[in-house]
């Protein structure tokens, strides 16, 4: 029996099937990979077809113990995001959120949602330097918000009306992001 000669693109997948088979390697190269693909930034849900929020009695609690109630966001501009520190394309959005977060977080309020325990969460926060405030669900989710997948963000203009319903990653940092958070908040 004679063996072929492998080829180099032969060689190059089988380390890469390689590589994500083993743990240690899997989630940066997956982090990576969706840092890539996250550099397209969302899409604006066109007026008509914007649903609007119901502002039902969804509880949150923050890190620090504080608890909010949905029903307290209205006439505010509302960025949501459902995350887990275990999910690479969570990972690959997290650091432009905080940049985003670093310019708007007095404006806009930020509700980064995870149903992980808060050392966990916390961990994660303190390993990668973020200091955006995360919070835990006390009761179930709208239904408004869709937790199936996550990533899964959601920007609400100050009327309640869901203008950015993002399944996956993104670049939240971007122009058109920056802008439409710009043209919502001067809106009165």
């Amino acid at each position: 029996m004679k063996f072929k000669k492998l080829k180099k693109s032969d060689v190059i997948f089988l380390v890469i099937i390689a590589l994500l088979i083993i743990p240690q390697t899997r989630q940066p190269i997956q982090i990576a990979l969706h840092s890539v693909l996250s550099q397209f930034g969302p899409s604006v849900i066109e007026k008509e077809h914007q649903k609007k929020v119901s502002y039902a009695s969804w509880k949150l609690r923050d890190l620090e113990g504080n608890e909010l109630n949905y029903q307290d966001t209205k006439g505010k501009v509302v960025f949501v995001n459902l995350w887990a520190t275990w999910c690479p394309p969570c990972i690959a959005e997290f650091q432009n959120i905080q940049y985003l977060y670093d310019d708007y977080g007095n404006d806009v309020l930020f509700l980064l949602v995870s149903d992980e325990s808060q050392n966990t969460i916390q961990k994660f926060l303190d390993k990668k330097g973020y200091d955006i405030p995360i919070f835990n669900p006390l009761n179930n989710y709208p239904d408004d918000f869709n937790p199936r997948s996550i990533p899964r963000t959601y920007i609400i203009d100050k009327e309640g009306h869901i203008v950015v319903d993002k399944k996956g990653a993104a670049n939240w940092n971007s122009d058109t992001v920056r802008k439409l958070l710009d043209e919502l908040l001067k809106a009165s």
